[in-house]
């Protein structure tokens, strides 16, 4: 598997990992209630590794027998890129979860996190209408263990940075809210460059 098609998905789903959603507000929500972000960032991790392996052993197949699939996958991924990215640059996030939006005990919050990571529209885009995309049936990996591979980076990436986040989560709300605005504009700018390249590139295909 090209390495370059491994760093390019790399940071797509980076700046989509970056962009606040519902899994910065669960994990804010467990680190300011006081609770370290270790089972919340747990949950979220089983929840993507779930959809990775579900998606490596169908999607993966079904991409693999239909290119007019994937061609539908990276339509669909480029406008919701388009589209996330222009609400995100009109509408920057004001950082911040309420106290006690996570459940109490550790095992309680695993779970939710599960169910976050798997439920998130974000998440399910990136591994159904994205990850197809970096792949291709000419390298000598099989095609469910490219998009294992992807899902393993997208999961790698999420519990790295939203560890952080949560250890972090006071810093960051108190000190650098007009930093953090000037993340998410940056990001949902560059969302609307990337989701363009993809529909351009495919279409001219």
């Amino acid at each position: 598997m090209a390495a370059s098609s491994i760093l390019a998905f790399w940071a797509v789903a980076l700046l989509l990992i970056i962009v606040p959603g519902a899994d910065w507000a669960f994990v804010l929500g467990s680190s300011l209630g006081g609770r370290t972000a270790v089972p919340a960032v747990g949950g979220l991790v089983l929840g993507y590794a779930a959809v990775t392996v579900i998606v490596a052993a169908g999607v993966g197949a079904l991409v693999a027998r239909s290119p007019a699939f994937l061609s539908g996958l990276t339509i669909v991924g480029g406008l919701y890129l388009i589209w996330h990215g222009a609400r995100t640059l009109a509408r920057p996030a004001v950082l911040g979860a309420p106290a006690g939006s996570a459940p109490r005990g550790g095992r309680a919050t695993l779970v939710r996190g599960m169910g976050v990571s798997a439920l998130n529209p974000k998440g399910l885009l990136v591994f159904l209408a994205l990850l197809p995309q970096f792949t291709s049936p000419r390298w000598s990996w099989p095609l469910a263990a490219q998009l294992g591979l992807l899902g393993l980076v997208f999961i790698l990436s999420c519990a790295g940075f939203y560890l952080c986040l949560g250890s972090f989560a006071r810093r960051i709300l108190n000190a650098r809210p007009a930093a953090a605005r000037t993340v998410t504009r940056f990001s949902g700018a560059a969302m609307m460059v990337i989701g363009a390249l993809l529909l351009i590139g495919r279409l001219v295909a």
